[in-house]
C-alpha cells in the first residue's frame, strides 16, 4: 500500500492566471535513487535503483513492481504488443514485461548505459539512448532482436518522434539535437541548439512540428521539428532535466530539479511564460497524463551534503511522486 503524505494548494492570482499545485504526494518508500517515470494504461512506472514501482495512477497504490533492473532509467510501451521495455545502464540490457501481468518476457541487450527509452511509432521500435557508448540501440518488437546500431556522434540524453520518419536526440555533451532517419536508421543532420547549453530533457509538438528542449543554463530553446531553425528561447528554473508538452492545452513543461516547476504557453509562433510553481527539490523528471493533464514528479526528502556543492543526501525511506493538477 503506498500512502499519501500530504498536500497543499496555490490559489489563483487576482487575474485568475492558470495555477498548478502539489495535489497529492504518493511515499514510495524503499532505497536507490531515480530517473524517468512513465504512465500508460492507468499505471504509474516509476524508475527507482534497481527495479520500477508500478503504482495506480489515481490512488497511488502499489499495483506491482518489476524486479532486478540495475540502474533502471526509463519506460516505454508498445500497446499494439501488450508489452513494455525498462532500460537498465547498468547491466546494459532492456527487460520486456507483459503489461497485463508484469511479468518478465525476456532480455535485450543493448549498447553501454541505456539511458532514455521511447517506443518509435512510425517504425514500431523500441530505441535505446545510450549514454556511454553514444550511440543508439533499435530493437524489433517482434523478434527482440537489434536491428540497427546508429552512432549519435556525442552523449544521447533524451529522444522524441514526429511519428513521421524522423527521430531527434539531444546530445547533451554537444548542445545539439540529432536527426535521425527512422526509414534507414541514419544520422540526416546535426542541429546546434546555442545559446543553450547540455540540453537533457525534451518533448514534441507534432501538430506544430516544434521541439522544446530544456538546457542546463535554465534556458528551454524551441527548435523549428523541420529544418533545425531556432524560434525562441524561455528561461526556466535550475536543474531542468524533463520536459512535457500537453497537446490539449498547448503548454510545455519543465521539471527543474531546483524545486519548481515552469510553465510555458505555446501561442502560434509565441512562447509566453504562465508561471514558475513549486514542487519540490530533487524533483529534476517529469511525466504526463495527455487524457486529463495530471503531472507526476519523483523526488525523495534531501539532506544537506557534508561537502560544497556535493550532492545531497537522500532520507532513507522518502523517495515519493508529487501529483500535479
Amino acid at each position: 500500500m503506498v500512502f499519501v503524505l500530504s498536500a497543499f494548494a496555490l490559489f489563483a492570482s487576482a487575474q485568475k492566471k492558470a495555477s498548478f499545485a502539489v495535489a497529492k504526494t504518493f511515499l514510495v518508500g524503499g532505497i536507490g535513487g531515480w530517473d524517468y517515470l512513465a504512465t500508460s494504461g492507468g499505471k504509474l512506472y516509476v524508475s527507482h535503483g534497481t527495479q520500477v514501482n508500478i503504482l495506480d495512477e489515481k490512488t497511488g497504490d502499489s499495483v506491482g513492481v518489476l524486479l532486478n533492473t540495475a540502474g533502471v532509467h526509463g519506460i516505454a510501451f508498445d500497446l499494439e504488443q501488450g508489452r513494455g521495455y525498462t532500460s537498465n545502464g547498468r547491466s546494459n540490457d532492456v527487460l520486456v514485461f507483459d503489461l497485463k501481468t508484469g511479468a518478465e518476457l525476456g532480455r535485450i541487450k543493448t549498447g553501454e548505459n541505456p539511458d532514455a527509452i521511447l517506443y518509435e511509432p512510425h517504425s514500431k521500435k523500441i530505441v535505446t539512448c545510450n549514454g556511454r557508448s553514444k550511440d543508439l540501440s533499435v530493437i524489433d518488437v517482434v523478434s527482440g532482436n537489434v536491428v540497427a546500431t546508429v552512432p549519435a556522434g556525442g552523449k544521447p540524453e533524451t529522444a522524441v518522434s514526429d511519428g513521421a520518419g524522423r527521430l531527434f536526440v539531444n546530445n547533451e555533451d554537444k548542445s545539439e539535437i540529432v536527426v535521425v532517419n527512422t526509414n534507414t536508421w541514419l544520422v540526416e543532420a546535426h542541429w546546434t541548439i546555442a545559446p543553450g547549453e547540455a540540453p537533457t530533457g525534451l518533448a514534441i509538438d507534432r501538430k506544430t512540428k516544434r521541439l522544446f528542449a530544456g538546457c542546463d543554463n535554465k534556458l528551454l530553446m524551441v527548435i523549428d521539428a523541420t529544418n533545425g531553425h531556432l524560434i525562441g528561447q524561455v528561461p526556466i528554473g535550475d536543474g531542468c532535466d524533463g520536459v512535457a508538452f500537453d497537446p490539449r492545452r498547448k503548454l510545455v513543461f519543465t521539471s527543474n530539479g531546483e524545486g519548481t516547476l515552469t510553465v510555458i504557453k505555446e501561442t502560434g509562433s509565441r512562447f509566453t511564460t504562465v508561471g514558475t510553481y513549486p514542487t519540490k527539490r530533487g524533483a529534476r523528471t517529469i511525466a504526463i497524463d495527455e487524457k486529463d493533464g495530471t503531472i507526476f514528479l519523483p523526488t525523495a526528502d534531501l539532506e544537506k551534503s557534508d561537502t560544497p556543492g556535493g550532492r545531497p543526501r537522500v532520507v532513507p525511506g522518502s523517495f515519493q511522486v508529487l501529483v500535479i493538477k
